[in-house]
């Protein structure tokens, strides 16, 4: 079956979870009406349960002009946001906006920023090709902590079995309801062996992945483009899957190492106007 891109959906706690077993990332998933990539792309966070802003500040998700949350994102600098080039080109510029420091999307805590420029990486055409990546630079300022790159001597933190932590608002299940809140889950990294008997269009040197051998545990639609972090260091970004937090299918990530000096130039290049 090929593989899904995951649809920005929020984290969820499912039958799995009460029984102790987490769930890998599914695939690429954007939610609401602008989902992007194909159709059968749904990401979600399955299996995890809520989080606290206090902890995650530099976690954010998009809207779309109406208030419709179809993305993740995180916070790279008081002006700017990473997440999946998907996301970026799911919604027209004009219409995307960056909602911060709002746990609870029922909420009006934090800020709601238009977006004044849009940089994706030059070779994205597709979630499972790689270079699923772009930086949004925001009208105003984030007063939000940001979250640290991973670098290219960072190669520890993408050690395989190391514990990381996948937080979004997208479904609690595949074709589920959208989580209200901002959930996390952990999941630890596979190795890049494992990850390309999984996928075949799997390239170590843009993706990395993460996840259960006998799943219970992933992202799901609405997750896309939102943080896969190693304490408060951003070491990938919610890419694709198949489907949601299936055995044998762990959730792809966009290796941010592989684009952290793009992402860290992008993210100083402000749009005024």
């Amino acid at each position: 079956m090929p593989a899904k891109f995951r649809r920005p959906l929020l984290l969820a706690v499912g039958a799995l979870l009460a029984a102790a077993v987490a769930v890998p990332v599914g695939s690429a998933w954007a939610a609401g009406p602008a989902d992007p990539g194909s159709p059968a792309a749904q990401p979600r966070i399955v299996g995890g349960g809520e989080a606290s802003l206090s902890d995650h500040p530099y976690a954010v998700y998009l809207t779309d002009q109406s208030g419709s949350q179809f993305c993740g994102a995180v916070i790279v600098s008081s002006s700017a946001v990473a997440t999946a080039a998907h996301c970026a080109k799911a919604v027209s510029q004009s219409d995307v906006r960056v909602v911060a420091g709002r746990q609870d999307k029922r909420g009006s805590d934090g800020v709601v920023l238009p977006v004044s420029r849009v940089w994706t990486a030059p070779g994205f055409s597709d979630p499972t090709k790689g270079d699923d990546v772009a930086v949004l630079t925001v009208r105003g300022r984030l007063p939000y902590r940001a979250a640290k790159l991973a670098g290219s001597g960072d190669r520890s933190l993408y050690a395989e079995g190391e514990q990381a932590t996948v937080l979004g608002w997208g479904r609690l299940a595949e074709g589920g309801d959208r989580s209200d809140v901002l959930r996390s889950a952990q999941v630890p990294l596979v190795s890049d062996a494992t990850c390309q008997s999984a996928y075949d269009s799997y390239d170590p040197s843009s993706m990395v992945c993460a996840g259960y051998p006998q799943g219970g545990t992933d992202a799901c639609q609405g997750d896309s483009g939102g943080p896969l972090m190693a304490g408060d260091t951003l070491i990938g970004i919610v890419s694709f899957g198949d489907g949601c937090a299936k055995a044998g299918k762990p959730g792809v990530y966009t290796r941010v190492a592989a684009f952290s000096d793009d992402i860290e130039a992008q993210s100083q290049s402000r749009l005024f106007g």
